[in-house]
């Protein structure tokens, strides 16, 4: 095994994790990390911690009193069959391998690949900012209630004495997180042990909570109640557990909000309330601070997924069953009233809001941090890269605390509690589709420990998300949305390529398989035919145009590159195949070609193309046609080492990065250096490919071609010339024969490419002086009518041409043997050099208007006589000798149709 293998890599991180863990010392150097937090200390006190929040203390009451209790109960129930769907993806991605730094962010990216890990990422970020800044309004709700002046005053009393406005509790808020990215600045220990006072401190005075429903006696509340301009005293009530109270909590009361004056819904009441469930990642988003995250993760996440729900129903209850409606809806700091001791809610509080928004500040740091190590936005987020000496990325957390600041400016924590929902609503989505996308590609290394989810959880876990997104605020969810798949769209065409593994990949083999076991071949229509293009190629340094071109003959079909390499495998200690596949991948991108690369080893290039027709493609996709270039003694040219004449990738002469190519192709053939088989082989080739009931497709002169010269004539648009008559047999005019009909398609194909529309198909009709020449033509326009094929007839006399041929036929006559003539003369000596100069100089003379952009010319099948092989190429060389871009086509199969 190679020191570079994955599973040689996992190993050494393990061990080394386990070392460390073990007590064998931290990573010695600047930037290195070490791995701390326990479960409970890492997990699920900062989840509990993060969850409580803001809905515990502040939105409880909120909620009940504008949803009533049965409202309320579907809320939480609605929330927690999301969050707990999402939880149980989460702990499967979680246990299913080696965690690092970023949480949900890592889990999506190498999940589902670089675009949709950095845009959700991304979102995940934002979310996480805009939450930190969320807790920060609410505790300077929590703050300006207990230490501002009284509404309607303009001098406190008491403790009182804090100025009300918004520029001062912009100025409250930005002192507080100011406070917490000093201790986030400290690092993720500081921050544990923070977090571990605070969980004290909250838990202690949740308890106090529970106690003071049950040992506060029943008390008035004064309340000033702002409507309009009008401020005036009510008096609240904390009634104690009385059946009156309950009955008259059960059902919805929505109004407006008295801090931020917009009417109240089931969702924007929702909006708020599920910012209490948001804080399931926060142990996920310090994964890479935790000693063992894929154990504590699922652990520690969903003991506190329990744990707050028993909470919030709990409490829900009890709140209905002891405030009256008016105490609900306008004193959002209801409990700290009827507490046993007054402070201890507010103590609880402040602690659990500065631990949430820590936690959400950290957390995005903790993301930024892993977006910039991955380099998927580049220089954007490059100094986010940078860490102090014990690994805390201290410029993520700064360029996070940036972004909170900014969103202070909202004001109020109703008013960006519904993007903040979205965005995480988002995320958790986005974790399930991950977790579902890995379940339905049926990855064998999808082997997650944690078993408690199936398919149908993550599809509903999205469904419940996306579905509340838009519940919630249509425009904010669709703009959410819209925002992500730029980034997407934006990373897709940026982003640096990586070695993760893309969930895609893994999904399209899986349905690929399904669906080439569908195509059957059995019951393939001629209907439906389309070119399926083997091209061979000696070298591609000198066969790129005609790579291209045929990347645009086959349009919708199979395109295989094809390559042999006369190499004996016995003799070799390795394939030497497997390296050089990189380089015509790398070729097959850069031309941006949509083909498929199939190498192979062989003693001798015709057996290796044997092989390749043999077992190229699968099922129903194989090649049905095969391309040569042309074979003669042309000094090939070496279009990676030439300027392109266009900024086109797919005539690529040269890019940035033909060099990295070169190195991987051996150079071209020098002046009349001898090519890597011999003219009888080729035409060998040639047989092979008819026998195995092949259509063959010669090329000649494709070096020349070039497709915007040949469409830049006044915006004309190019020819495509068919001469659909076997020029090799003038006493045959037959015009409807299986290759005639072939090459037609073909061309016809070639003309409906996107690239190819502008250009004029010519058919060349050959007729002699004594043929009916208005019959002829108009039984091929006719037939042009039915195959639906638009095209130019035009009609050439050949009277001295074909006399030249039956001249010779005379001169022969005690040799003739015209059963012989099934497709190629027995003797291929009948046709001589001077008709087919003669044929040669016919065509070339229809150059008069415009020479075409390419040629297609009838290819007869060699002879029979292996003999005549030699002179059977000579006669294909003379007929299309300086013609230009040139395609010699025998067809076999059956591939147009004039039915329905």
């Amino acid at each position: 095994m190679s020191e570079r293998s994955p599973l040689l890599t996992y190993r050494l991180v393990s061990m080394s994790t386990e070392v460390e863990a073990a007590g064998g010392g931290p990573p010695k150097g600047k930037g290195a990390r070490r791995k701390k937090l326990s479960t409970f200390f890492g997990v699920v006190v900062p989840t509990l911690l993060s969850m409580f929040s803001v809905v515990l203390f502040l939105r409880i009451g909120f909620a009940v009193g504008q949803a009533g209790l049965y409202e309320t109960v579907a809320m939480f129930v609605v929330a927690y069959i999301i969050i707990v769907m999402t939880v149980l993806a989460v702990c499967a991605i979680s246990t299913n391998g080696a965690l690092d730094a970023g949480g949900a962010y890592y889990m999506i990216s190498r999940a589902l690949g670089p675009e949709f890990g950095g845009s959700i990422g991304m979102m995940f970020f934002l979310g996480n900012a805009c939450a930190s800044a969320l807790f920060i309004l609410g505790l300077v709700e929590a703050v300006v209630d207990t230490f501002g002046i009284p509404i309607g005053e303009t001098v406190g009393t008491g403790v009182q004495v804090l100025p009300r406005s918004y520029w001062y509790e912009f100025l409250y808020g930005s002192a507080i997180l100011l406070l917490c990215l000093v201790i986030c600045l400290v690092g993720a220990s500081i921050y544990a042990k923070a977090n571990f006072i605070i969980f004290l401190i909250v838990i202690i005075v949740l308890s106090t909570v529970f106690i003071s429903f049950f040992a506060v006696s029943p008390k008035n509340i004064p309340l000033h109640v702002t409507t309009g301009n009008i401020t005036r005293l009510v008096n609240g009530s904390f009634t104690g557990f009385k059946l009156s109270t309950l009955m008259e909590n059960l059902y919805p009361r929505y109004s407006p909000d008295y801090t931020t004056g917009r009417m109240m819904t089931f969702t924007t009441v929702f909006a708020v309330m599920f910012n209490g469930c948001t804080g399931i990642m926060a142990g996920s988003n310090i994964s890479g601070d935790l000693k063992n995250p894929s154990y504590s993760i699922p652990r520690g996440t969903i003991t506190a997924v329990i744990f707050t729900y028993i909470i919030y129903n709990v409490l829900s209850l009890m709140v209905s069953c002891t405030c009256d409606r008016t105490l609900l809806l306008n004193n959002y700091s209801f409990m700290r009233d009827f507490n046993v001791w007054h402070p201890f809610v507010t103590i609880g509080i402040y602690a659990s809001m500065i631990s949430a928004s820590m936690s959400n500040l950290i957390g995005a740091s903790r993301i930024l941090y892993a977006l910039a190590k991955d380099d998927l936005f580049g220089v954007l987020l490059a100094p986010a890269k940078k860490t102090a000496c014990g690994g805390n990325p201290w410029v993520a957390v700064i360029m996070s605390w940036f972004l909170s600041q900014l969103v202070l400016f909202a004001g109020k924590l109703n008013t960006i509690a519904a993007i903040v929902t979205i965005f995480f609503l988002l995320v958790y989505a986005a974790v399930d589709i991950a977790c579902l996308a890995l379940e339905w590609a049926s990855a064998p290394n999808f082997r997650p420990t944690f078993r408690y989810f199936t398919w149908y959880t993550c599809l509903l876990g999205v469904v419940g998300c996306l579905v509340m997104m838009f519940l919630i605020n249509a425009i904010y969810a669709s703009a959410t949305i819209a925002f992500m798949l730029v980034l997407l769209l934006v990373l897709h065409y940026l982003a640096p390529s990586t070695s993760w593994g893309f969930i895609t990949q893994a999904l399209i083999f899986h349905q690929v398989r399904k669906y080439l076991l569908m195509l059957d071949v059995r019951k393939d229509h001629v209907k439906f035919w389309r070119p399926q293009v083997l091209l061979m190629v000696s070298n591609p340094r000198s066969s790129i145009p005609l790579i291209s071109f045929v990347n645009d003959l086959k349009k919708s079909g199979l395109f295989v590159l094809g390559h042999v390499e006369q190499e004996n495998l016995d003799s070799l200690p390795s394939d030497p195949l497997q390296d050089q596949y990189d380089f015509w991948l790398h070729l097959v991108d850069r031309l941006n070609v949509k083909a498929f690369v199939n190498l192979t080893l062989g003693d001798s290039v015709r057996h290796g193309v044997q092989q390749l027709l043999f077992i190229s493609g699968l099922g129903g996709m194989r090649p049905n046609t095969i391309v040569l270039g042309f074979y003669d003694s042309c000094a090939p040219r070496d279009f990676l080492e030439e300027q392109p004449a266009t900024d086109t990738q797919k005539t690529m002469s040269i890019t940035s990065d033909s060099k990295d190519l070169e190195i991987g192709f051996p150079p071209v053939r020098k002046g009349m250096s001898p090519g890597r088989l011999c003219a009888k082989e080729y035409v060998f080739i040639i047989a092979d490919s008819i026998k195995m009931l092949k259509n063959v497709v010669l090329a000649r002169y494709f070096a020349d071609f070039d497709k915007e010269k040949a469409f830049a004539h006044g915006g004309k648009g190019a020819y495509v010339d068919v001469w659909p008559v076997n020029l090799l047999r003038p006493d045959s005019n037959s015009y409807v024969d299986t290759c005639s009909l072939f090459m037609l398609q073909m061309a016809c194909v070639l003309t409906m490419v996107r690239s190819w529309k502008r250009a004029k198909l010519r058919l060349f009709l050959c007729i002699e002086s004594a043929s009916p020449r208005p019959v002829q033509e108009e039984k091929l326009r006719q037939l042009l009518k039915e195959l639906r094929i638009q095209a130019d007839i035009e009609i050439v006399n050949w009277d001295a041409v074909a006399a030249l041929h039956w001249h010779k036929q005379a001169a022969n006559a005690e040799e003739e043997d015209f059963e012989a003539f099934t497709n190629f003369p027995t003797n291929a000596n009948r046709i001589s050099d001077e008709y087919l100069e003669a044929v040669n100089k016919m065509i070339l003379e229809q150059n008069s208007k415009r020479p075409p952009a390419v040629r297609f010319l009838y290819l007869p099948r060699p002879p029979a006589d292996t003999g005549l092989y030699n002179r059977y190429l000579h006669q294909l060389d003379t007929i299309t000798r300086d013609l230009g871009p040139t395609l010699l086509v025998n067809g076999l199969s059956a591939v147009i149709t004039t039915q329905l």
